[in-house]
């Protein structure tokens, strides 16, 4: 019974430390993707608004 019981108990630790590590990992991924994201997004923004300083839109009438 007590072999049992530390069984479980190594196995919730186990188990826990790898769910603790894949959700470390995707934090971390979700983390750079969203600055490589936002860099890619002020990028285009940026080269829209220089570029787009000759181009005056307007809508004819």
């Amino acid at each position: 019974m007590f072999w049992k019981i530390v069984g479980g108990l190594l196995l919730a630790w186990v188990a826990f430390m790898v769910i603790g590590s894949l959700v470390g990992f995707l934090v971390k991924a979700v983390f750079w993707i969203a600055v490589v994201a936002g860099g890619v997004f002020l990028g285009a923004a940026a080269y829209g608004a220089i570029k787009g300083k000759d181009q005056k839109k307007q809508i004819r009438p």
